[in-house]
């Protein structure tokens, strides 16, 4: 049976009801728009594309069973909340999100897996974004900061601005990513501004994403990835490994390149 919930700040509804295609899966709806997916009996397991190259970068900033800290900026049904308890336990997690009711009636629906350490903060991820090492309780850093709220250029401006991602890369760890979701149009005309402002704040910016996404013509979901660290060889081939394919794995030269011309 569906439930419903009104967001006070959007003014939209959300519902979640089962995914339809399995026993144990629920689609999160967000003004009749899919928003997440979630497997309560396997966490480990993410549906969504976008979401599994991010799931991708946990893997890559720490080893399997070693926990991490983790921020979300845009918390959605906790996705990949679940999926970093599930991979790394005993991580300490915060998830930020702007609309009030949507987090504890998520939780209510779709409980987290037993021993999930996350906070619920209900605020602006700007605002968030300078505490969120504090928050945490991690002076040395977030292992991996994820921001999933854009759509388009109906994203908020001051959340695409050079202050914020500098606010976001000072809150990471030595080796920790920043990744950011960007979904676009076809042009993405949107992502091209916000890789630019990650090329002008961070040392390295990667970019993933499925294949076709590179021509520009369709619209879809894109990956920025920002940290300290260079794409090196081996890092690239694990993650065109991993896919979902057709994968694509730009580097900061690359990526530099691309956005040029768009």
């Amino acid at each position: 049976m569906t439930k419903n919930i009104q967001l006070s700040f959007s003014g939209l509804s959300a519902s979640v009801a089962r995914d339809g295609f399995s026993k144990t899966g629920y689609i999160l709806e967000i003004g009749g728009a899919e928003q997440s997916h979630v497997d309560l009996a396997n966490p480990d397991h993410i549906f969504y594309e976008y979401l599994r190259r991010i799931g991708h970068l946990a893997d890559l900033v720490a080893p399997a069973g070693q926990p991490m800290a983790a921020a979300h900026l845009g918390a959605g049904a906790l996705t990949l909340v679940r999926y970093v308890q599930a991979t790394r336990p005993g991580s300490r997690q915060i998830a930020v999100d702007i609309e009030r009711e949507l987090p504890s009636f998520v939780i209510s629906q779709l409980p987290l897996p037993a021993g999930t350490d996350c906070q619920i903060l209900i605020e602006d991820a700007a605002a968030a974004a300078p505490y969120l090492k504090g928050y945490l309780h991690a002076p040395e850093g977030i292992d991996l900061l994820v921001l999933d709220i854009f759509s388009g250029w109906s994203a908020p401006e001051h959340l695409t601005t050079p202050v914020f991602y500098t606010d976001l890369r000072d809150a990471l760890a030595q080796e920790g990513m920043l990744a950011v979701n960007v979904g676009d149009d076809a042009g993405l005309t949107f992502f091209a501004a916000q890789a630019r402002t990650l090329l002008e704040t961070f040392e390295h910016v990667w970019c993933l994403t499925e294949s076709s996404m590179l021509t520009a013509q369709h619209a879809g979901n894109l990956i920025l990835v920002g940290s300290q660290r260079p794409l090196d060889a081996d890092t690239r081939a694990r993650l065109l490994a991993a896919g979902p394919h057709p994968a694509s794995v730009l580097d900061t030269h690359e990526l530099a390149g691309w956005v040029s011309e768009l």
